[in-house]
């Protein structure tokens, strides 16, 4: 029969549409894949850095063979910079939820997104100080320019304030901006290396009694 005949088409449909083919749980299972990979290699590059750390025990982390990391993402190097980017991705998804909200609420939103990610992840706050810190270092210009991604949103509501009239005086947006980033940063790493025992609303409610000025 003609592999383009009618009969031969409806069969090849089939096949693509049948939920239990390889086909339509691939993409599933590669994301699933992907994201275990992120959380391994996070978890290893927040502990010892991205230099100390090797594919093997990122494979060995994630639960896969080596040639996943390599099939997915080529190199170490690349999985690390695409680990850098989905951080920063999820991070900025939560603290855009605040954008709608007036000023005031829109900076204890920021607050909250920002510890409560940091508290669910807390080695990609790790990494950011200290490849952050490392200058220079391989990763450096790819966390410089996703950090102004972070503070260019906190920026926006920090306008926001300041187009009110609320800012104190002498204080700059931009200088508010990066204090605000900066203090939830090193507040969060703070929380959970020596007072992990404490809530999020505790932490919250510290931070904003901090920058009460801003609210």
């Amino acid at each position: 029969m003609d592999a383009l005949s009618p009969q031969a088409g409806t069969r090849a449909v089939t096949a693509a549409a049948s939920p239990g083919r390889p086909q339509a749980t691939r993409p599933r299972r590669t994301a699933a894949t992907k994201q275990k990979l992120f959380d391994a290699a996070l978890r290893l590059v927040g502990e010892r850095g991205a230099a100390g750390v090797t594919v093997d025990e990122i494979a060995a982390g994630a639960g896969v063979a080596k040639g996943t990391v390599y099939y997915n993402f080529g190199s170490k190097d690349a999985l690390v910079d695409a680990m850098l980017r989905h951080g920063v991705d999820l991070l900025a998804e939560r603290l855009r939820v605040s954008e709608d909200a007036e000023p005031p609420e829109a900076v204890a939103a920021l607050v909250e997104g920002m510890l409560g990610f940091f508290g669910e992840y807390p080695a990609f706050a790790q990494l950011l100080v200290s490849e952050l810190w490392r200058t220079p270092g391989q990763w450096h210009g790819t966390l410089s320019l996703l950090r102004d991604d972070i503070v260019s949103i906190v920026r926006a509501q920090v306008q926001r304030l300041a187009d009110l009239g609320r800012l104190p005086d002498g204080v700059q947006v931009g200088t508010a901006s990066a204090a605000l980033f900066g203090t939830l940063l090193v507040v969060a790493l703070d929380w959970q290396v020596f007072q992990p025992e404490r809530e999020l609303a505790e932490v919250r409610d510290s931070v904003l009694a901090l920058v009460r000025g801003l609210t």
